[in-house]
């Protein structure tokens, strides 16, 4: 009798963890917002951090995704790409059905390929580089953002037609975001009918840029192109102040941040970039950038596209009334989705039909769309 006791407690213990575990199954979807939370680039992984704890709060407020709340975490790759590859094998370790992420192109491109060998769908913010989804690693592997083809095109083609009598250098730090960028614009660039009078590459990471400085001081450039991130640019755009040059410089979206501004001072007075239409003027974003704004969170750059890309996820989820990757992924295929950056689809590629890129200015430590009557108000 007393070995019947013993196996009758066992049984009821076992029963006891089960309902307490809910039979092994998790009471939580887990997902992942993965981008540079550290290193000079960490103040992208900030907004994308921003915006996925906010879309994680409104979708567990309002009941979850089919029942169950998001469990959130956060994956540091520090846009460095081997850092990016371990990070990845540890979100599949782990089980999540979304990664958010990556910030980086360099960090996305080589991470998809672990998520398209697990089947784990990635919806990166922003990564611009073409190659993510025109050399697409699987099915599952999708962006909310525009891509570098995209900006390129309106960037070459706006030095064309605004700065034809001007000496202009293309420059690039190797980078596959800030490489392929440049090489875009230069291309629209020449077939608009103007060639650059320098193209060089830099390495990222330097704080010293004068010996570029002297050489494009030298060259007599009036607009320097920038394929790269906000840190180097701001860093050359004071240098060149430094030796008493007036260049304008343009980057692109990757200078959508305030840090830019924090490292310039007034010397980026003028700076120029491309990124897509504010999302923060979407009205179908107004109720959420008012929430952002009351917690003191300026829901700039990519903050929007984050809660974006975890919106789109949690709609198809919906469709397909499940959180499998298979039914996630044909519902991504099929359907429209209305989200803070506005409704869109995605083609075959993985690519959304967005509004295409504008052209923004710098000016008193806010940015604004060329056009517009005057920059949105700094964070």
């Amino acid at each position: 009798m007393k070995g019947f006791a013993g196996l009758l407690a066992a049984c009821v213990a076992q029963i006891v963890l089960a309902a307490c575990d809910g039979g092994g199954e998790s009471n939580t979807t887990p997902i992942a917002v993965v981008g540079p939370v550290t290193g000079q680039y960490a103040s992208m992984g900030a907004q994308m951090k921003s915006g996925g704890e906010m879309a994680v709060a409104d979708i567990n407020e309002a009941g979850g995704v089919l029942g169950k709340p998001l469990d959130l975490e956060i994956g540091d790759d520090a846009c460095d790409p081997k850092q990016a590859v371990a990070v990845a094998n540890q979100m599949v370790g782990g089980d999540v059905a979304l990664i958010a992420g990556h910030y980086c192109s360099g960090s996305s491109i080589p991470a998809s390929k672990v998520y398209a060998d697990s089947n784990l769908v990635q919806i990166s913010p922003a990564s611009t580089n073409p190659a993510l989804t025109d050399d697409r690693a699987g099915p599952n592997i999708y962006r909310v953002c525009g891509r570098d083809d995209q900006q390129g095109g309106v960037a070459g083609k706006y030095l064309a037609d605004n700065f034809a009598d001007k000496n202009i250098a293309v420059i690039h730090d190797k980078t596959a975001y800030g490489k392929g960028l440049a090489d875009e614009t230069k291309k629209a660039l020449n077939a608009a009918g103007k060639q650059e009078a320098m193209y060089e590459a830099i390495t990222a990471g330097e704080k010293d840029y004068s010996a570029l400085v002297s050489k494009l001081k030298r060259a007599s450039i009036d607009i320097l192109y920038l394929g790269g991130y906000h840190t180097e640019a701001g860093l050359i755009v004071r240098q060149m102040r430094d030796q008493g040059m007036d260049t304008i410089l343009m980057g692109g979206d990757a200078l959508v941040t305030q840090e830019y501004w924090s490292i310039t001072g007034p010397a980026g007075e003028g700076t120029l970039m491309t990124f897509s239409p504010d999302p923060r003027k979407n009205p179908a974003a107004a109720e959420v950038v008012a929430r952002f704004k009351e917690k003191g969170i300026e829901p700039e750059g990519y903050v929007l596209y984050t809660y974006a890309a975890i919106q789109a996820w949690k709609e198809a989820a919906e469709k397909a009334g499940t959180t499998d990757a298979a039914a996630i992924i044909k519902a991504l295929n099929e359907n429209e989705f209305d989200t803070v950056i506005g409704k869109f689809k995605f083609n075959e590629k993985g690519d959304p039909n967005l509004p295409p890129y504008a052209v923004y200015r710098w000016s008193d430590g806010a940015y604004g769309e060329i056009g517009d009557k005057a920059p949105p108000p700094a964070g």
